[in-house]
């Protein structure tokens, strides 16, 4: 067999160095050649449904063979076609023996729902439960929606300045208190 017809495999020093860090990541790599894989048996089925058609229907531009080599060629890109399809299911199958062997919660793996925008820092905090008192709430609705989207990190920033605004104020309380005591004592020496 002639060494141009085999398929090209990918060369073990082309791949990033971080896809062979762990099982997962180089099942994630896996998956991303699944994808060009898909994309190329689309490209195969286009072009072995062109070559069955009529070849008075072809453009000038479609560069179709013409005659017997019209269906050698179909039937070359059929056979690669089906190889595709048979190394893309295989690497599906893999990559959810993987997960299933991971037991990965499958809520890990859902897409988030429709309009979900990710927080800019972190995990978000589960969401508060709605109070009873509705209007009666302290805090505006906008602040609210705002706090929802937060993350976790913002949450820390948040709480660390509120802690220091509190350690201010108690230290200016004090710095008060103490004040007017050494006022009075300045007066009566007087």
């Amino acid at each position: 067999m002639d060494t141009s017809e085999q398929p090209q495999l990918p060369d073990v020093f082309d791949i990033d160095p971080i896809w062979t860090t762990s099982r997962t990541a180089r099942q994630i790599h896996a998956l991303g050649e699944v994808e060009k894989d898909i994309s190329r048996l689309l490209s195969l089925a286009s072009s072995s449904i062109s070559l069955l058609t009529l070849p008075q229907t072809d453009s000038s531009d479609d560069n179709l063979p013409q005659g017997e080599e019209r269906s050698e060629q179909f039937v070359l890109e059929v056979s690669e076609y089906f190889e595709r399809l048979d190394s893309i299911q295989v690497a599906i199958r893999s990559s959810l023996a993987h997960i299933r062997h991971s037991r990965i919660a499958p809520s890990a793996i859902n897409a988030p729902p429709l309009g979900f925008i990710p927080p800019s820092l972190g995990v978000a905090l589960p969401p508060e439960p709605p109070t009873q008192t509705g209007a009666n709430s302290s805090e505006p609705s906008s602040s609210k929606s705002v706090r929802a989207t937060r993350g976790l990190q913002e949450e820390r920033l948040d709480r660390d300045a509120w802690k220091g605004i509190l350690d201010a104020l108690t230290r200016l309380k004090r710095e008060m208190e103490t004040k007017p005591k050494t006022e009075d004592t300045d007066v009566e020496m007087k």
